[in-house]
């Protein structure tokens, strides 16, 4: 019987997940594998990363070539700069990317890709140090490295044992585990993760100032001490902040006035309508730098319990002002 070119072929429900869990099984038992294979080769290619005075240069063909992108965008933002060159590409030009001041990271897991081992002479030539990363200690590529790092695996998941399946997992933990050793002797910290990382949600946490995101000038809510409550009242309104600064005569931030305190004052059944700022405000409010990071303002006002916070320039002068939606725009909460 032909099978129509439309068909769908039936899927064995309990075979797939059978075959989902032995994948798992196998590729998970190939990573731990690879804790008893550490050793001195770890430890000199860490040593000899951290020397490097230019770019960890990755190579590899197919999946590991693949894998090697990936270890290679792992490297560059912990720390460690890198780049990907295509061993193919490298015949025919590219090898003019790699100098003697750089260290070639090859990947395969035979050890025997004919487009790495044919640029092997060159990259002995150019005095480049050469990491081998294979699961052949006897191979070819292995044999020419000054260091060979072992990622070799018991059997593939793939049932037919042929499709790199547990050998690119080993080869991507392993390169996690170079990357993780690197950033940690480089004594890599949160705030450099950051800077590499600007468009995220670590990188606007640490990176973002409270002057980045406030609000000034004519923006910021601001009343004299002899300001009447329907004045103050028009400033909370046309500024959007759901408070105002009190200030003196020369600008000096004297206090400020809340919806909250608003909300006090008529449950005790005072007439606002006599009262001035001065009389009404909160005095010694809680202010935060302009220089302060803007995740810091979101710690202060959580633990203030407040929704707005007034800020100061170097001099303690009144220059901004911001509240949580201010926070919540700007993506820092």
């Amino acid at each position: 019987m032909i099978k129509q070119a439309n068909s769908v072929p039936a899927v064995d429900v309990s075979r797939a997940l059978a075959l989902a869990q032995e994948t798992l099984d196998i590729e998970a038992a190939a990573v731990l594998g690879l804790k008893q294979q550490l050793g001195d080769g770890f430890v000199q290619t860490v040593r000899r990363m951290l020397a490097v005075t230019g770019r960890v240069v990755v190579m590899g063909m197919g999946k590991s070539g693949h894998i090697g992108r990936k270890i290679v965008a792992t490297l560059a933002s912990t720390g460690t700069p890198a780049m990907f060159v295509h061993p193919a590409e490298a015949s025919h030009g590219d090898l003019g990317m790699i100098t003697a001041s750089d260290l070639v990271l090859a990947i395969s897991n035979s050890g025997e890709s004919d487009e790495l081992n044919a640029v092997l002479p060159t990259i002995k030539r150019l005095g480049a140090p050469l990491i081998a990363m294979t699961g052949n200690p006897a191979s070819t590529l292995a044999r020419h490295a000054d260091v060979h790092l072992s990622s070799r695996v018991e059997k593939e998941a793939c049932p037919l044992n042929l499709a790199p399946t547990a050998s690119t997992t080993a080869q991507l933990a392993l390169g996690d585990a170079l990357a993780v050793a690197l950033l940690d002797a480089r004594g890599f910290k949160a705030e450099d993760f950051a800077r590499s990382h600007p468009g995220g949600a670590l990188g606007r946490k640490l990176l973002t100032l409270v002057s980045d995101i406030m609000r000034s000038g004519d923006q910021v809510p601001r009343v004299g001490l002899n300001a009447g409550f329907g004045e103050l009242m028009r400033e909370m309104s046309a500024k959007g902040l759901g408070a105002t600064a009190v200030v003196d005569p020369d600008g000096g931030l004297q206090g400020i006035f809340t919806d909250g305190d608003l909300r006090r004052l008529v449950e005790k059944g005072i007439d606002l309508r006599a009262t001035t700022a001065g009389q009404v405000m909160h005095a010694h409010p809680t202010t935060i730098s302009a220089d302060a990071l803007a995740v810091e303002a979101v710690e202060l006002m959580e633990s203030r319990r407040i929704t707005s916070v007034l800020v100061l320039d170097a001099g303690g002068q009144l220059c901004g002002a911001l509240n949580s939606n201010d926070l919540m725009r700007a993506k820092v909460i």
